[in-house]
């Protein structure tokens, strides 16, 4: 197997001042209420307020500006059940790039309209990773587009990395960070960023779809499991490039229950005054679950996404995972 060509820590310093005038340096929250309950000082990253409402927006940026003119011209080609698709549609929209997205039809409705309003050009394919490979192949093999994945990508990968970069500028003296795991771009993306400091770096992944901790168990990348998490944007394999980062640098993935993840996303609503989604709120659950592993430290989260749904229901707000 050919050695793979990983990207660095100066790959996202790089990206950072690529994509500086494009994206929104987002805040960092934290509470003392929250903090006194929990133990430790928690200072949130919000990405949830980024462009397109995620963090994504960033590495489809990097991606997007590090094209030639002649990729540019011929338009990109990606498969996403939303995040991803949206922040490339939105990118390529402000950049005159033209983006084609494959979407799985049980994608959530919010997310599906953020691609449209973005001009995406949306063609419809059955869940799962099969159809999702079916489409690029047949694309590809159709035409010139250029393909640019949702995480196993090393510009992507530097891109997502600049938000705990930020962080890291905006708060002093973080003892660890806590990412949400899917396809392990934000993730891999930390790691880069906290590279040369002693900054622990931990992933946050939801039970019922942790081929990443059983990855890490094992020494290689496991499957897919069946997607059967609310974390709707945590459901896919980890990556191989994210997966070769997150090995050399990871302290620990963290792995809960989605019950868990739902009060860490009240918590946030109460304390924060602040929408997320249950990806997002995942990395607050891994605080919450493992109270001895963080106590007295400065935790940086990075709150990955705000695109979800509220709609009415009797006299109350009930959230619904999109």
């Amino acid at each position: 197997m050919p050695k793979l060509s990983l990207p660095c820590h100066a790959d996202v310093v790089q990206a950072q001042q690529r994509i500086n005038s494009y994206i929104v340096k987002t805040p960092v929250l934290t509470n003392l209420a929250l903090n006194q309950q929990l133990g430790c000082e928690l200072f949130f990253k919000c990405e949830n307020l980024q462009r397109t409402g995620a963090f994504k927006f960033r590495g489809a940026t990097n991606a997007l500006l590090k094209l030639t003119q002649k990729q540019r011209q011929q338009g990109v080609i990606t498969v996403s059940s939303g995040n991803h698709g949206a922040a490339l549609a939105h990118a390529g929209k402000a950049l005159g790039i033209n983006v084609k997205v494959g979407v799985p039809t049980n994608a959530p409705a919010i997310k599906r309209q953020n691609m449209e309003a973005g001009d995406a050009d949306i063609t419809d394919i059955e869940p799962g990773m099969e159809a999702r490979e079916a489409i690029i192949a047949q694309w590809l093999k159709e035409g010139e587009s250029h393909f640019i994945p949702p995480y196993d990508h090393a510009d992507i990968i530097a891109g997502q990395g600049t938000a705990t970069l930020e962080l890291l500028e905006q708060t002093d003296g973080l003892d660890a960070v806590i990412t949400p795991l899917g396809g392990g771009g934000l993730l891999s993306g930390a790691c880069l960023a906290c590279d040369d400091t002693e900054v622990q770096i931990f992933g946050a992944e939801p039970e019922l779809a942790n081929d990443a901790w059983l990855s890490l168990k094992a020494g290689e990348r496991q499957p897919a499991l069946p997607a059967k998490s609310l974390c709707d944007g945590l459901l896919t394999q980890v990556g191989e490039l994210p997966f070769a980062i997150i090995q050399q640098r990871i302290s620990d993935i963290l792995v809960l229950k989605d019950e868990d993840t739902l009060k860490a996303m009240e918590l946030i609503w109460r304390h924060l005054k602040i929408v997320v989604e249950p990806s997002s709120a995942i990395a607050l659950a891994a605080v919450m679950q493992n109270l001895d592993v963080f106590h007295g430290k400065r935790v940086g989260l990075v709150l990955s996404g705000g695109n979800v749904a509220a709609q009415p229901e009797s006299e109350t707000l009930r959230w619904s995972c999109v």
